[in-house]
Protein backbone atom coordinates (compact mmCIF):
# COMPACT_ATOMS: atom_id res chain seq x y z
CA UNK A 1 0.00 0.00 0.00
CA UNK A 2 2.89 2.36 0.71
CA UNK A 3 4.32 1.80 -2.77
CA UNK A 4 1.03 2.75 -4.44
CA UNK A 5 0.86 5.95 -2.38
CA UNK A 6 4.42 6.90 -3.29
CA UNK A 7 3.74 6.23 -6.97
CA UNK A 8 0.59 8.40 -6.85
CA UNK A 9 2.53 11.23 -5.17
CA UNK A 10 5.29 10.92 -7.74
CA UNK A 11 2.78 11.07 -10.61
CA UNK A 12 1.19 14.19 -9.09
CA UNK A 13 4.57 15.90 -8.74
CA UNK A 14 5.49 15.06 -12.34
CA UNK A 15 2.12 16.35 -13.58
CA UNK A 16 2.60 19.64 -11.72
CA UNK A 17 6.13 20.04 -13.09
CA UNK A 18 4.92 19.41 -16.64
CA UNK A 19 2.21 22.02 -16.14
CA UNK A 20 4.65 24.59 -14.73
CA UNK A 21 7.43 23.85 -17.23
CA UNK A 22 6.07 23.06 -20.72
CA UNK A 23 9.53 22.11 -21.95
CA UNK A 24 9.32 18.97 -19.78
CA UNK A 25 6.35 17.63 -21.74
CA UNK A 26 7.21 14.63 -23.89
CA UNK A 27 7.73 15.47 -27.53
CA UNK A 28 5.78 13.78 -30.25
CA UNK A 29 7.90 11.53 -32.39
CA UNK A 30 7.39 10.48 -35.97
CA UNK A 31 5.65 7.20 -36.65
CA UNK A 32 7.69 4.33 -37.98
CA UNK A 33 6.07 4.64 -41.41
CA UNK A 34 6.91 8.33 -41.62
CA UNK A 35 10.53 7.69 -40.67
CA UNK A 36 10.82 4.96 -43.30
CA UNK A 37 9.26 7.20 -45.96
CA UNK A 38 11.62 10.07 -45.16
CA UNK A 39 14.61 7.73 -45.22
CA UNK A 40 13.62 6.27 -48.60
CA UNK A 41 12.94 9.67 -50.17
CA UNK A 42 16.17 11.06 -48.74
CA UNK A 43 18.18 8.11 -50.02
CA UNK A 44 16.68 8.33 -53.50
CA UNK A 45 17.24 12.08 -53.60
CA UNK A 46 20.86 11.72 -52.55
CA UNK A 47 21.40 8.97 -55.12
CA UNK A 48 19.92 11.08 -57.91
CA UNK A 49 22.01 14.07 -56.86
CA UNK A 50 25.13 11.89 -56.89
CA UNK A 51 24.32 10.82 -60.44
CA UNK A 52 23.66 14.47 -61.38
CA UNK A 53 27.09 15.47 -60.08
CA UNK A 54 28.75 12.89 -62.33
CA UNK A 55 26.55 13.43 -65.38
CA UNK A 56 26.28 17.22 -65.29
CA UNK A 57 29.65 18.12 -63.82
CA UNK A 58 29.80 21.55 -62.17
CA UNK A 59 26.07 22.18 -62.62
CA UNK A 60 25.31 18.94 -60.75
CA UNK A 61 27.65 19.94 -57.94
CA UNK A 62 25.97 23.35 -57.65
CA UNK A 63 22.54 21.69 -57.62
CA UNK A 64 23.65 19.25 -54.91
CA UNK A 65 25.07 22.06 -52.79
CA UNK A 66 21.88 24.07 -53.18
CA UNK A 67 19.73 21.11 -52.11
CA UNK A 68 22.03 20.43 -49.15
CA UNK A 69 21.86 24.07 -48.00
CA UNK A 70 18.05 24.09 -48.26
CA UNK A 71 17.80 20.81 -46.35
CA UNK A 72 20.09 22.11 -43.60
CA UNK A 73 18.11 25.35 -43.33
CA UNK A 74 14.86 23.40 -43.04
CA UNK A 75 16.37 21.16 -40.36
CA UNK A 76 17.53 24.17 -38.34
CA UNK A 77 14.14 25.86 -38.69
CA UNK A 78 12.32 22.70 -37.60
CA UNK A 79 14.64 22.34 -34.60
CA UNK A 80 14.01 25.93 -33.52
CA UNK A 81 10.23 25.50 -33.86
CA UNK A 82 10.32 22.44 -31.59
CA UNK A 83 12.09 24.33 -28.80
Amino acid sequence: MGTDDKQRQFDEIVARLRTDYPSLRPRRSWSRGARIAVAVVGGLTWGLLSVAMVAWGAAGVVLTLAVAVVAAALAVAAHRLRR
